[in-house]
């Protein structure tokens, strides 16, 4: 490099990285290099947003510069305050925290890099920073002195490598307070002795001077992230306001703990489903996203919405600490984020506050008209959690999953004999088994003597009603079924799983017409649904002789589960009745291929429609397709 070639300039240097990074590798590598692009990103977003430059950002390092150092402080306290709130979701020792340190210098710059004493004496400032923390260096403070309502905590003077004079640094206090700069630990000699009155009045005047300033032109928002595309939606974004909860993570220092943060965030979908103003994605699809390190703008453009929930759930002993963060993916400013810390007997009452808050922020006017959470009722916080637990091993839906889930059930009713949910899902447990064709008939009707009980406990069980529909299709009595179906959607229109139940039993019940809308619904509430979703809609739609739509949604089904003889049997029904012979073949064989001992007549037995002549219909349609 020769001397021509040389540009100096004063500028505001950010150094920054990741305390204890060789140890988070060597620990997983994979998930810290996730975290760390994340984190990146974060910063880049803030840095930008504060008018800064990034001229590094090799291996755990990030190196800005900016042309103010009040863009420099306040970039530096906004991207720790964010990523104190991610680090939050994250068990103790996977947490990334950077440190950053701050300087004010004269740097050489060619290119887009900057080299000298002003970049060496900011990564000084970083290594003396705490995990999460900030230090500047005694230039830099004396630009913002009294211009942020931060205070500093003064940590002498320091040796630099390569530095002729001890530098001073000062540790800033991350959370901003509406008082002017202070600094403890520091003694400036030779400053003029005011008296107590003017001394008095000098602090006021500054103080409203630094709040007003920081409220209306200082005060850092929140750095905008990469945020979600409307074009780039894979379903149509709703009128009303749409909202995924993603899985609460645990972070409770039992594995076991894991159903009661999965079931707390259900539940807070179920308080959240019970409002009509609002579109809320269904348990099934946001837990696909369980143990992934996935961003909101993928979320938010996968499932069709606006507003993303995330969290974490700790729980020792009585106590429960839930972490909440409310974050609108079209603009990625964090709406939101707060702390609760209860007893666990207060657990009932904080899933509706949560759920509240939420429906509070999207919409100040919105009313809070139904929120009580299935199972709300129950006084005994032992059974709840059992109820939890038991759900839990039923999704799994595998028959030592079904059994332990019966069993968790029994005993939480055995403890609070007025618990509906628990009703519910005990039902679930011979509806399963009679599906998987366990004793079929006891099976069903036990599931209805169940179902029956949690509706008499309490009329207003939605799902306890949409679940009957589903049932007393099954068994035949169809004016039964499309009661229940009615009752549990005019209580709960906006939850998949209501919607669902309903809309199969009234399709069963000879309403396709009527049902084709409620399962459109669900699905869109519930985007990575099983191939059950897909493959009653593709049944309604034949029912209705809309075939060219039954078809559509059987292949959907197929690609959701290639391995469903249900999808495959509906898919080669279809094209039979579109018209379209050859390739409702190829759909039968792969029903052969899933089960070679297939048997018509058998399947036929088994169908709940109750227009007999439809299921003549379907049969001969499996016929014309080579099925016998």
């Amino acid at each position: 490099m020769t001397a021509e070639k040389f540009k100096r300039k004063l500028t505001a240097i950010l150094s920054a990285d990741v305390k204890g990074y060789s140890r988070l590798m060597g620990a997983d590598e994979e998930a810290t290099v996730r975290t760390l692009q994340e984190y990146k990103e974060v910063m880049a977003s803030s840095i930008q947003h504060h008018r800064g430059r990034i001229v590094g950002t090799a291996g755990d390092s990030v190196l800005a510069e900016f042309a103010s150092v009040v863009d420099a402080v306040q970039c530096a306290v906004e991207i720790q305050q964010v990523l104190r709130a991610k680090n939050a979701l994250l068990p103790e020792n996977r947490r990334v925290e950077f440190r950053i340190g701050i300087n004010l210098g004269d740097v050489i710059e060619e290119g887009d890099s900057i080299y000298g004493d002003g970049v060496n004496i900011a990564a000084r400032m970083e290594s003396l920073a705490q995990a999460g923390g900030i230090c500047i260096s005694g230039s830099a403070y004396e630009q913002i002195e009294n211009k942020l309502p931060l205070r500093y905590e003064y940590l002498g003077e320091h040796e630099v490598k390569n530095i002729a004079k001890p530098v001073r640094v000062y540790r800033a206090q991350i959370e901003p307070e509406a008082a002017p700069s202070q600094v403890r630990g520091e003694k400036k000699p030779g400053r003029k002795l005011f008296s107590r009155a003017t001394l008095g009045i000098g602090v006021i005047v500054v103080g409203v001077v630094a709040l007003v300033l920081w409220q209306f032109v200082l005060r850092p928002a929140s750095p905008p992230r990469e945020v979600a595309s409307k074009e780039k939606m894979a379903l149509p974004l709703p009128d009303m306001p749409s909202i995924a909860v993603l899985p609460f993570v645990n972070m409770s220092e039992d594995p076991k703990q894991e159903f009661f943060s999965d079931g707390m965030t259900e539940e807070i979908i179920t308080a959240l489903s019970k409002s009509p103003y609002l579109l809320v994605i269904a348990r099934n699809s946001t837990f696909t996203y369980k143990g992934k390190p996935v961003k909101i703008k993928q979320v938010a453009e996968e499932l069709g919405v606006r507003y993303v929930l995330e969290g974490s759930v700790r729980r020792s002993g009585e106590k429960v600490r839930i972490t909440a963060q409310f974050i609108d993916a079209m603009t990625g400013y964090h709406l939101w984020a707060e702390r609760f810390d209860r007893d666990l007997k207060e657990i009932f009452a904080l899933q509706d506050e949560i759920a509240f808050k939420i429906m509070k922020t999207v919409h100040e006017k919105l009313q809070l008209t139904a929120t009580r959470t299935s199972g709300r009722e129950a006084k005994n916080v032992e059974a709840f959690l059992k109820v939890l637990e038991g759900r839990e091993h039923l999704f799994r839906a595998t028959k030592e999953d079904n059994i332990l889930a019966r069993k968790l059930c029994e005993e939480a009713i055995a403890l609070e004999p007025h618990h509906t949910s628990g009703y519910v899902v005990l039902a679930w447990t011979y509806m399963v088994d009679m599906l998987w064709g366990k004793s079929p008939k006891e099976s069903l009707t036990r599931a209805i003597e169940l179902g029956e009980r949690a509706i008499a406990l309490d009329e207003s069980e939605a799902m306890g009603h949409a679940s009957l529909g589903y049932f007393y299709a099954w068994a035949g009595q169809f004016d039964k079924a499309i009661a229940h179906a009615e009752r549990g959607l005019s209580l709960e229109p906006n939850s998949s799983d209501v919607l669902f139940n309903s809309g199969a039993a009234l399709a069963y019940s000879g309403r396709p017409e009527q049902s084709i809308p409620l399962l459109h619904k669900a699905i869109r509430l519930n985007p990575f649904a099983p191939s059950l979703y897909p493959v009653t809609l593709s049944v309604a739609y034949r029912m209705a002789g809309r075939f060219d739509e039954a078809v559509e949604q059987a292949k959907k089904a197929v690609e959701r589960n290639p391995k469903d003889l249900m999808s495959h049997l509906a898919l080669a029904a279809g094209r039979i009745l579109a018209g379209r012979e050859g390739e409702a073949r190829t759909a039968a064989a792969e029903v052969l291929k899933i089960n070679p001992t297939f048997s018509l007549e058998q399947l036929a037995r088994g169908l709940p429609y109750r227009d007999k002549s439809f299921i003549n219909r379907s049969v001969d349609a499996w016929r014309k397709a080579g099925l016998k």
